[in-house]
């Protein structure tokens, strides 16, 4: 049971500070990200707030600051490849628990149209939010442009394509991580290797192609390459595509799970096996690729470190750091499928 302060008075950073025997200092620096606190200190604190019943006055603090003490996770991709991809349920997820232990919030933001572009820039440039998660990126989009021209502290998640703009940016080891599974491949005793690629203006989509056609070398075949969209249906067309051409196959490997798991689907429906026949391999392991059937081979992100990394990023932007880039490696995770 929380101890209560008297006549039922809402509790205050003074009685924060009072249970937790340190200066009110030191409980403000707590609250507003923990910067130069003692992890002893931070113990008392938590402690403190728990016993007193402490909640911040978040109306207050902004007014004080000049601050929202809140962060945008902006996608801009079409409001239906939000919520079948599972990859961005887990960013999501991994930078709203980043932000809740800095008591801080996340709003969601989708701008997949022009008319979207134009209410999202005027809605962060209104400072309802304190920086920008860019989680994902087109290299003809000009709203990271727009964003940083009106000095909105931003982090990319990937590498931005065509933008000569500094931002921190998030990403993973895209050529490496293609390379690894290529290679896995081909051990398995597999030579004819088609890949799904996901659209060329994002960095995944060109990345994991270069890759891709990198470590196959003089074994590359450019009629092996079909395009998709990173959905279920691009994967599954594509796959379709490269059947209808009657290419000769015996492996794909596609820039994500979701296409991957299309790609699955059609060659089911055309009366092949998977593995048997031809294998597939995904990118991601997000969590569909657990739970396909066959269960994908395929490149295992570490989702909870990049949005932790995202979130450190764009916090250290907000105080007016300079813009890191920071480079995360993947796993290759062997499952049924290949």
């Amino acid at each position: 049971m929380s101890e209560r302060t008297t006549a039922g008075r809402r509790p205050t950073i003074r009685d924060v500070a009072a249970a937790a025997g340190v200066s009110r200092g030191t409980v403000s620096r707590y609250m507003n990200g923990g910067h130069w606190v003692s992890p002893e200190a931070r113990t008392a604190i938590e402690d403190a707030i728990a016993r007193t019943g402490y909640t911040a006055n978040q109306h207050a603090r902004s007014l004080a600051t000049g601050r929202a003490d809140s962060l945008a996770f902006l996608v801009t991709e079409p409001q239906q490849l939000l919520f079948a991809d599972p990859t961005f349920a887990r960013l999501l997820k991994g930078a709203a628990e980043a932000l809740a232990q800095r008591s801080m919030t996340l709003v969601l933001l989708v701008a997949s149209t022009p008319a979207e572009r134009e209410t999202v820039t005027h809605f962060v440039q209104a400072g309802h939010v304190d920086g920008v998660m860019l989680i994902s990126s087109h290299e003809a989009d000009p709203l990271l442009e727009k964003l940083v021209a009106a000095g909105v502290p931003t982090v990319s998640c990937g590498i931005p394509l065509g933008h000569d703009v500094e931002v921190g940016t998030v990403s993973v080891e895209e050529e490496e991580s293609a390379r690894t599974m290529v290679r896995y491949l081909r051990e398995r005793g597999y030579r004819r290797i088609a890949m799904i690629a996901g659209p060329a203006d994002t960095p995944g989509g060109r990345y994991r192609l270069k890759g891709f056609r990198d470590e196959l070398g003089d074994a590359f075949d450019p009629d092996l390459v079909a395009d998709g969209d990173y959905s279920f249906a691009s994967g599954a067309n594509a796959l379709e595509q490269l059947l209808r051409a009657d290419r000769d196959f015996d492996a794909v490997f596609a820039a994500n799970d979701l296409m991957a798991a299309g790609a699955v689907s059609a060659l089911r429906r055309a009366g092949l096996r998977v593995p048997d026949d031809v294998a597939v391999a995904g990118f991601d392991d997000s969590g569909l690729a657990e739970t396909n059937e066959p269960p994908l081979t395929t490149m295992r992100q570490p989702w909870e470190r990049i949005s932790a990394e995202m979130v450190s990023l764009l916090l250290e932007a907000v105080e007016g750091a300079t813009p890191r880039a920071v480079t995360l490696p993947t796993t290759l995770v062997r499952r049924a499928s290949a």
